[in-house]
């Protein structure tokens, strides 16, 4: 696919939800060679590949309706690298592109025992240098996909997560956004303000014209909501920039997955697989569907990556970063892990 979607967090971080479950027997974490150096904390990072046979997962789709298990209590670990190596949770990147750049990330991670959903939106300007890449704009997370392309962005997060396994990768282009928007008939939201917008030379072109208050976005409208950041003016946009833009994709989302969750799960993801590019195939993306059934909205937390904006000048040029907390983001990963190291 030549172009995929901008910041359109929401279908991506369906897609993934349903995706998700059932597939932690399937995966342990090793560790693999890095071909770069970051600066920041290290980690390994690692997956396996999935493997069903597709009778085998036939036969699983059509005993979806019975999934009807309760939730268990959640696995305890002495440390967070224990957690990394024998917890069942599994853990994905979503990407949403803007040409040769990531515009979104998302950090998804889910425990089949208590099936909770933890997404953490990474903001594009997340500041992270890898060896040899010493430009202003070479220091930002958005610039690793062009030279590194998605293993490299599954070791960026990786890193800024303490080291935590990602597993695998979806992303998907602007006509799977409106397919899935479409069939479950849209997403109602509240559009904070009007949202005027024109890029001619975007690919493809952008014009947003949203008016204020709460309203049904169809495929096409929802696009213009996600990719708005900014108007035609400086007095136009989110006051706090990107951290605004996500905030708005975090409510998107809950509002999505809130409608999405009470549809037929396989229907949606097979009507939208064909849009979408991942490394989990078309019977494992239906089965896992079926497992999303005992998800609840209460049971998936919306966060972004610690930290704060601050400029920063790097030869000659003063650029805005996004400076992780990896502190705090560990403390948040220790929690989330259920890490509770022994008492001496």
């Amino acid at each position: 696919m030549k172009t995929f979607w901008k910041v359109f967090a929401v279908s991506l971080v369906f897609f993934t939800l349903v995706t998700l479950l059932g597939s932690y027997s399937y995966m342990k974490t090793k560790g693999v060679e890095e071909d770069f150096d970051f600066t920041l904390i290290g980690g390994a990072v690692g997956n396996e590949d999935i493997a069903y046979e597709e009778e085998e997962a036939k036969k699983d789709i059509e005993e979806i309706e019975d999934n009807t298990k309760t939730p268990r209590e959640a696995e305890s670990f002495n440390s967070l690298k224990e957690a990394f190596y024998n917890s069942k949770r599994i853990n994905a990147v979503l990407l949403g592109m803007e040409d040769v750049r990531t515009d979104t990330i998302i950090f998804a991670s889910f425990d089949p025992d208590t099936k909770e959903v933890n997404l953490f939106s990474v903001p594009r300007d997340t500041y992270i240098h890898r060896k040899g890449y010493d430009l202003a704009e070479q220091r930002k997370i958005n610039a690793i996909y062009e030279s590194h392309g998605i293993e490299g962005v599954k070791k960026a997060v990786s890193y800024l997560f303490q080291g935590a396994p990602i597993h695998f990768y979806v992303k998907i282009d602007y006509e799977g956004v409106k397919k899935i928007v479409d069939s479950i008939g849209g997403v109602e939201v509240v559009v904070p303000f009007d949202m005027k917008y024109d890029d001619p030379t975007a690919d493809p072109p952008l014009h947003i014209d949203l008016k204020a208050g709460r309203q049904l976005l169809d495929g096409e409208k929802a696009l213009q909501f996600i990719r708005y950041r900014k108007g035609n003016t400086k007095k136009q946009g989110y006051i706090d920039g990107d951290l605004g833009r996500i905030k708005a994709q975090q409510e998107f989302i809950k509002s999505f997955i809130n409608k999405a969750i009470s549809y037929r799960l396989p229907v949606v993801i097979k009507n939208g697989y064909p849009y979408v590019e991942t490394d989990i195939g078309l019977f494992e993306a239906l089965y896992y569907g079926g497992k999303a059934l005992g998800i609840k909205m209460e049971d998936i937390k919306f966060e972004t990556l610690p930290g704060r904006a601050e400029f920063r000048r790097y030869g000659g040029t003063l650029l805005s970063y996004y400076i992780a907390n990896l502190k705090e983001t560990r403390r948040i990963l220790e929690e989330i892990y259920n890490v509770k190291p022994p008492k001496n």
